[in-house]
């Protein structure tokens, strides 16, 4: 099993143990969540870039959304 699938798997249950607590943990949960969520998208980012090794933003094609880059 590959170690980013283990910690896909280690952040559901630390979210599904600390649902509804008020103890902070939750947050706590949803904080390692979105920061691996971003390590994810910055590394998809830099696959798909063709900014150049600047790492510039390449300007948008016509009807191409910023969101979808």
């Amino acid at each position: 099993m590959s170690s980013d699938t283990e910690k896909h798997r280690e952040l559901l249950s630390g979210l599904k143990q600390a649902r509804g607590k008020a103890d902070g943990s939750f947050e706590a949960a949803i904080t390692a969540a979105f920061e691996h969520v971003f390590e994810h998208l910055e590394r998809l980012n830099g696959h798909v870039s063709s900014g150049g090794p600047g790492g510039a933003d390449r300007h948008l094609e016509p009807d191409e959304s910023a969101t979808l880059r």
